[in-house]
């Protein structure tokens, strides 16, 4: 295989292919790579040479791991060879509706035992997985629905009403409606499944005329109905959704390559501490698997690795959080900071055994050093953070898994990824000196789906992605972020975008002008903030303004704070300065 440039191809890309995975060439003198051998981290992956897809990842694992539990949700679980024979189910009953290689499949549930089935079903029918946050909005999921033109949807009973609500349902054909307690057996299910539904009343009441059943779904169709598609590495696997740091959420098109590359490369960061470890180890699902993060860490590497994934419907939950830690004794506990501080300030979680404990990772936000402080003294491991986004399948960087201390950096390059930092001429900037972080690697996505201009400026001109995070590369090879170039708010890890808040608060009848901006939170790492111009006459509170996010807006993008001003500032276009904004609140 040849592979082919990011750099002149990304915009003219169909939706179904995109490029094999690109592996750049690095110069030797990259400073990273006294660090990879200081760690033991190799410079290069294993390029895939008999895998053509994930499907031949997966199928050798599903005979590999065979009986070994892959993943354990509410006292429930689903063996290896439990998730092959129900994943090519779905695979065939996504045949039997007609829907064929290169269609989209929405999937909108948290983590339940049904997610890894649907998602690989999805993978193995050669169809292409959405990833559907399950606390959106109906304005928020028409447009993910009608931008990806998915034709058909899983999603769990919880949120139906909100698919109920959406007006323009785009290319939907197909819904199938799942409950909590789907696979957790006849009479545990039922339990579930009542108290979900009638005692905490968890379930809106809904009509979707012409739904079926998860059940339904699987049962309609055998396993050896699956007719295995022929797929190559340019395919496209994933539609992952992203605000990137200006305007509306956008669906990078990660392909069957890119996902591969990003399994290897973590692997050889994680071999170089660990070995080739293949044992029954547990990694903690707290995260939501619908974030990339999460997605691929304990989704797609955990498959591949053969661990046992413990999902953790409600990480909010923290005392039954600690109880399912405290019963499994997790090895590996990937996070964010808000998890990491709520569970290390949690009486009864000083109390936990951590001898099994072997590695703390955090990502999706910057770990701050109280809370990697406090979260060692509890544990005796430093959190080990990395780097990534949507758009990079996503890891760019991680800290080696066996260094002593918290870095408060976002470690070096993962194996067969450059990393430039270039100033706003794109020149490149020597150690030391911020910049831009640039990517090029074989993880690096082909493009945003329908958004080809876009792609294109997401680009350098010798193929390198730019990030929109500002940061410092020392002498070692570590990178420091410093700041972020556009807008973009980060509130526990997703990504929020001014533009969408001010766009949904706008909708309120007193306000005339709204301008939004991040401010900083200790817990989430960042707080939207909203300043507000009333309309002549209007009378409106913080409270109303506050009330009227929780209806516009998902928990994570809503309005923490308000301000009211008599004007915006604004540049001689007329474009609001969140700049001057961020002046006002004493952050610049």
């Amino acid at each position: 295989m040849t592979a082919a440039s990011n750099s002149t191809q990304n915009t003219q890309l169909s939706d179904l292919h995109g490029t094999y995975p690109t592996y750049p060439d690095i110069p030797s003198d990259r400073p990273w790579f006294e660090s990879y051998e200081r760690y033991g981290i190799t410079s290069q992956i294993e390029r895939p040479a008999d895998d053509t897809s994930l499907l031949e990842v997966f199928e050798r694992n599903f005979a590999r791991f065979g009986n070994r539990d892959a993943y354990i949700c509410m006292g429930g679980s689903i063996t290896y060879r439990e998730l092959d024979t129900k994943s090519r189910q779905i695979a065939a009953y996504l045949q039997s509706l007609g829907l064929k290689v290169g269609d989209k499949v929405a999937a909108m549930m948290p983590n339940v035992l049904q997610y890894p089935v649907v998602a690989l079903g999805v993978l193995r029918a050669g169809m292409i997985l959405v990833n559907v946050n399950p606390l959106y909005t109906s304005h928020e999921l028409e447009h993910q629905i009608n931008d990806s033109g998915a034709k058909a949807i899983f999603i769990v009973e919880n949120f139906a009403k909100t698919f109920e609500d959406v007006t323009d349902k785009g290319s939907v054909e197909h819904v199938v409606i799942c409950s909590m307690g789907d696979m957790l057996g006849l009479v545990k299910g039922f339990v579930v499944n009542t108290v979900v539904r009638h005692i905490k009343k968890m379930v809106p009441s809904y009509s979707l005329p012409g739904s079926v059943s998860y059940k339904h779904a699987l049962e309609s169709v055998s396993a050896h109905e699956y007719q295995r598609p022929t797929l190559d590495l340019s395919h496209v696997a994933l539609l992952q959704y992203t605000g990137g740091t200006t305007g509306v959420a956008k669906g990078a098109m990660l392909t069957h390559g890119n996902l591969i590359a990003n399994m290897l490369q973590i692997n050889a960061v994680m071999d170089a501490a660990f070995g080739d470890s293949n044992g029954t180890e547990v990694i903690l699902t707290a995260l939501p698997l619908y974030h990339v993060f999460s997605f691929m860490v304990c989704g797609m590497y955990t498959m591949y690795k053969g661990y046992t994934g413990l999902l953790i419907p409600n990480p909010r939950d923290l005392d039954g959080l600690i109880k399912e830690i405290d019963k499994y004794k997790p090895a590996f506990i990937p996070s964010v900071n808000t998890l990491f501080n709520g569970l290390v300030h949690h009486e009864k979680f000083k109390d936990l055994d951590f001898s099994n404990l072997k590695a703390s990772i955090g990502g999706g936000m910057s770990v701050l050093p109280s809370v990697a402080k406090a979260w060692h003294e509890a544990t005796g491991l430093p959190i080990v953070e990395g780097y990534g986004l949507s758009e990079t399948s996503p890891v760019v960087s991680f800290n080696p898994m066996n260094i002593s201390e918290f870095t408060a950096k976002i470690g070096v390059p993962a194996p067969d990824t450059d990393i430039i930092l270039i100033d706003d001429n794109g020149q490149v900037m020597p150690i030391g000196e911020r910049g831009e972080i640039c990517v090029k690697g074989p993880q690096v996505m082909v493009g945003y789906q329908n958004r080809p201009e876009e792609t294109k400026e997401a680009f350098t001109e010798n193929g390198y992605f730019k990030t929109g995070d500002i940061g410092i590369l020392d002498e070692k090879g570590f990178i420091k972020i410093v700041d972020r170039k556009k807008d973009m708010i980060l509130v526990s890890g997703f990504n929020v975008y001014p533009n969408e808040i001010e766009e949904a608060m706008a909708q309120h009848p007193a306000v005339l002008e709204v301008g939004a901006i991040g401010i900083p939170n200790d817990e989430r790492g960042e707080d939207p903030k909203i300043f507000v111009v009333k309309k002549k006459g209007a009378s409106v509170t913080e409270k109303e303004l506050l009330d009227f996010g929780r209806k516009q807006l998902t928990g994570y993008k809503r309005p923490r704070h308000v301000q009211f001003v008599d004007e915006l500032p604004k540049s001689n276009v007329g474009k609001i300065l969140r700049k001057e904004l961020r002046k006002i609140e004493g952050l610049e």
